[in-house]
């Protein structure tokens, strides 16, 4: 930075990187052998007009980074622990469960207006935008729930709909910040509202969405049996719904290829039999992406045979099979990759990073990794899966990487 930081800049990057370490204002206290109230107002930017240079070095040194990160205006702001807080708050509301308006006498927000805050919520997932959900999800999430249990008729299918695809981005965000518990609760909502909805292609979608949310919190073998049961329940009405239809129901078959393939490495003793199962799965799938014709983002699925490629470089890599993670990847023509949406095109790229590491090209990971953050910068920075993989690679080592991988991880938050 060119000039010191006032009181409040410097304060609120303390804020940020505490959060980022998943720090209390109590702990960081402690650290700094400071007064909890001290920290309070230090983040406030109420402690000093300008805040001296020892202050400074004892904060950059207890929250692990060098000075000049903690001072640089280029950190990507990362979700933080008010913005999973504000979420799960929001879940845990009398009327966001029950619908509830208490004594207002206003009309609940139309469907219309529903759908254009879920779109532009939506759209910013697929960006790779993820921290900005803290502040969207909870008020989409109030909105939705009333409109649900007070509009009448079609109107209230609607509504149910809406909320059902609320509730799967309230997911799919709880994933990507790593808490895969109230993942799992927000899927539940997202299955009950698609019943309510009488909508065939929304039940289908929440039911991938909370198998992936299964998948992820440890329950794979289970999520297995929930996602096929959903496509064999539903894949009679899904073929008549066209491109939505197919979309979905291919959803279907690539989260089971996942749950298979992370149910396959969690089971020792029968790992081979289940692993055999995966390709049967990503079979299913590629059938009606080839029924389908080409890539498209129906109900923000991005389904088509290039999402297949994508399902089967992670399915390998789920499975240790770095090599032939990176040959499929490797596979995946140019003009396909570059219509995907920037979360699903660095996922990818994360993904091929494992693979690569894996495989022993930890130099070609790192690289891969960068690419990766140009696209969606949260994806890398900010995904615990991510990070984790940075970790092991700095403790592999990455030969002639070696700088650009610290710079990564400073970028990261990393410690040193």
């Amino acid at each position: 930075m060119s000039t010191p930081p006032n009181s409040f800049q410097f304060g609120r990057r303390v804020a940020y990187w505490r959060s980022r370490r998943r720090m209390t204002q109590a702990h960081f206290a402690a650290l700094v052998g400071k007064s909890l109230r001290w920290v309070q107002e230090l983040e406030a930017g109420r402690v000093q007009a300008n805040p001296q240079l020892s202050v400074m070095l004892l904060a950059a040194s207890k929250l692990g980074i060098t000075l000049e990160r903690l001072l640089s205006d280029e950190a990507v702001a990362c979700a933080g622990q008010s913005e999973l807080d504000a979420v799960r708050a929001a879940l845990h509301r009398h009327d966001v469960i029950t619908g509830a308006r208490g004594d207002s006498d206003d009309e609940p927000v139309s469907v219309e207006m529903l759908h254009r805050a879920l779109v532009h919520a939506r759209s910013g997932f697929q960006r790779g935008h993820f921290a900005q959900l803290g502040a969207s999800i909870p008020t989409l999430l109030v909105d939705a729930s009333q409109a649900a249990h007070h509009h009448r008729g079609d109107t209230q299918l609607e509504a149910f709909r809406l909320l059902s695809l609320s509730l799967e981005l309230t997911e799919a965000a709880l994933i990507k910040w790593g808490d895969t518990e109230t993942a799992v609760l927000a899927g539940h909502r997202a299955v009950a509202a698609a019943e309510r909805s009488e909508d065939p292609v929304i039940k289908a979608s929440a039911a991938r969405h909370l198998a992936d949310a299964m998948t992820n919190h440890g329950q794979a073998a289970d999520a297995v049996a929930f996602v096929t049961a959903a496509a064999q329940r539903l894949q009679g009405d899904l073929l008549q719904r066209g491109p939505d239809g197919l979309s979905v129901l291919g959803m279907l078959f690539l989260k089971a290829a996942m749950a298979q393939a992370s149910a396959a490495e969690a089971d020792d003793r029968h790992f081979g039999e289940l692993a055999r199962k995966v390709p049967d799965h990503l079979a299913d799938a590629a059938e009606h992406a080839a029924h389908l014709g080409h890539d498209d983002n129906r109900l923000w699925t991005s389904f088509g045979p290039t999402n297949v490629k994508l399902y089967e470089v992670a399915a390998h890599v789920q499975l240790s099979e770095g090599a032939d993670a990176v040959a499929v990847a490797a596979g995946i023509p140019a003009s396909a990759f570059a219509w995907l949406p920037p979360e699903r095109r660095a996922h990818l790229l994360a993904d091929r990073a494992l693979g690569e590491t894996q495989a022993g090209l930890r130099e070609k990971a790192v690289d891969t990794l960068l690419e990766a953050e140009r696209l969606a910068p949260e994806e890398v920075q900010c995904r615990p899966r991510t990070r984790a993989l940075v970790e092991d690679l700095r403790l592999l080592g990455t030969g002639s990487a070696e700088g650009r991988l610290r710079a990564l991880a400073d970028r990261c938050g990393l410690p040193g």
